[in-house]
């Protein structure tokens, strides 16, 4: 049985406390890629959910300042990439800011809508968005799978105490 909490040191809420509390959640790590006017945009993503089978839906959250939030909020699909621990390296590529996200290394194809598919993943998805909800200085994105491909091989890829990781046997 463990000890209860003592709430004579809990903090009041905060996006501090936030971002403490997520840093103990460990999280799957997901690129999400659209078509844009100006070419290809995509994100690194942990909060990737499976929401209903039938029909079958998926969500992930997307900031209204990040830089593919433009081509997000007016693309009727989007690429949903499940990593695999061999991409830690593509995930902080499409984390970070103002980075080169589909220059070389990063190997990739036009999909099916002119959806940007990150090659070598465990998982591709191309989904149908169908729903886009205001969550805060995000959003909801809700998505209908339409078509991927979850052959690929490996381990997952995990985002845990701010870095990347891969399961541990």
């Amino acid at each position: 049985m463990t000890a209860a909490p003592d709430l004579r040191t809990s903090r009041l809420a905060s996006p501090d406390l936030l971002r403490s509390a997520f840093r103990q959640h460990a999280a799957g790590v997901a690129v999400i890629t659209a078509r844009s006017d100006s070419g290809p945009v995509g994100f690194t993503a942990t909060s990737l959910t499976s929401v209903s089978a039938e029909p079958p839906l998926l969500s992930f959250g997307v900031g209204t300042g990040a830089s593919s939030w433009p081509a997000i909020s007016t693309a009727d699909h989007v690429g949903v990439h499940i990593l695999g621990e061999h991409q830690s390296d593509l995930a902080a590529t499409f984390a970070r800011s103002g980075a080169d996200r589909f220059g070389a290394p990063t190997a990739w194809r036009e999909g099916p809508e002119g959806v940007p598919v990150l090659d070598d993943v465990l998982v591709w998805l191309m989904c149908r968005i169908v729903g886009r909800v205001p969550a805060g200085d995000h959003r909801i994105v809700v998505a209908e799978v339409v078509l991927g491909d979850p052959a690929g091989t490996g381990r997952p890829l995990l985002y845990h105490q701010g870095r990347f990781n891969g399961l541990r046997d």
